[in-house]
């Protein structure tokens, strides 16, 4: 029996609508670039098609710059896992800027795997409004 081919393309990298976590709409692209000119509520990141991926696990990693928790201890990056659930899906992997601001600033390296390989590797800067 041969295996089916996945399917990946980058769709869409950059500044995004805010994304309402509980509803299956995804945020739609603002503009696609490598440079978030950031404010609070900014929300950015990539979007992902993926065909013929269905049951197969996602892997996600954030890499961020260091900031603090609630707790004053350097935030560990942001890591998750999701199984693909239809063979014409679509992945949003991002972030919102939330306060304080200032440490938010700079890379953020966006990763998924699939199956332990490398899909998709993005590292977008954000930058103040002044810059």
């Amino acid at each position: 029996m041969v295996k089916k081919k996945v399917d990946i393309i980058l769709h869409s990298y950059g500044q995004y609508t805010k994304w309402d976590r509980t509803s299956r709409e995804l945020p739609k692209i603002l503009e696609i670039t490598h440079f978030i000119r950031a404010e609070i509520g900014t929300e950015f990141g990539y979007l992902l098609k993926i065909r013929k991926g269905k049951g197969k696990k996602l892997e996600f990693r954030i890499i961020h710059p260091p900031f603090k928790d609630e707790q004053g201890n350097i935030a560990p990056d942001f890591t998750g896992e999701y199984y693909i659930n239809s063979n014409d899906y679509s992945f949003f992997l991002g972030d919102c800027i939330w306060e304080p601001l200032e440490d938010k600033l700079g890379p953020w390296r966006l990763i998924t795997f699939l199956d332990g390989q490398v899909i998709a590797d993005k590292t977008l800067q954000l930058v103040g409004k002044d810059n």
